[in-house]
């Protein structure tokens, strides 16, 4: 009787251990070999790097710049802010007295009627862009920071801003981190 259950499970027990290991090595392994030798960069990370100073961020997350000569991002709800280990929104919703006082001191440090998505955190609280339109807005306060002219920082926003994907999906935004590091660089030549 016990030999007969034996033989009985056997294949199964065989079946489960063959499909443990092609499905949760095997298939792993390959999809991330595969990954990694059609899209290196994005299998890594997305790292941004810049010259002398090496990895810099990703340009899929976020990052908390609040330096007046840098570009800010969308304020972040994610843990400490651009936390990727804490990714999430606040589950605040319009009507909510604490999204709306603190839109309210946002709106009023910035001391003109800003873009909303300099004042609305995105639901993953990493989002790494902003709009045009937002980096425009914030083109004054850099430039006067850095000792740029206007023009030349706006230069520097429609340069970096990335256009929808084949022409229409999604909307124009500008990666914040891109953007200080092409700063930075333009900052260095002169």
């Amino acid at each position: 009787m016990r030999s007969d259950l034996i033989t009985a499970l056997r294949p199964a027990l065989a079946l489960t251990l063959a499909f443990a290991l092609l499905l949760g090595l095997g298939y792993p392994l390959a999809l991330t070999g595969a990954g990694q030798l059609l899209f290196p960069a994005e299998a890594s990370g997305s790292l941004v790097r810049a010259p002398g100073t090496g990895v810099r961020g990703s340009e899929l997350i976020g990052q908390a710049f609040t330096q007046p000569r840098d570009f800010h991002g969308r304020p972040s709800a994610a843990g400490n802010g651009y936390d990727p280990l804490a990714s999430g929104g606040s589950n605040l919703g319009p009507a909510s007295r604490k999204l709306i006082d603190r839109v309210r001191q946002d709106q009023s440090k910035l001391g003109a009627v800003a873009p909303a998505d300099l004042l609305l955190a995105p639901g993953s609280g990493l989002d790494p862009h902003i709009s045009p339109e937002a980096a425009l807005f914030q083109a004054n306060r850099v430039a006067a920071a850095r000792g740029l002219r206007v023009d030349e920082v706006r230069r520097l926003v429609e340069a970096r801003t990335e256009r929808p994907l084949l022409g229409f999906l999604g909307e124009p935004r500008v990666n914040v981190l891109k953007l200080n590091l092409a700063l930075d660089r333009a900052a260095a030549r002169r």
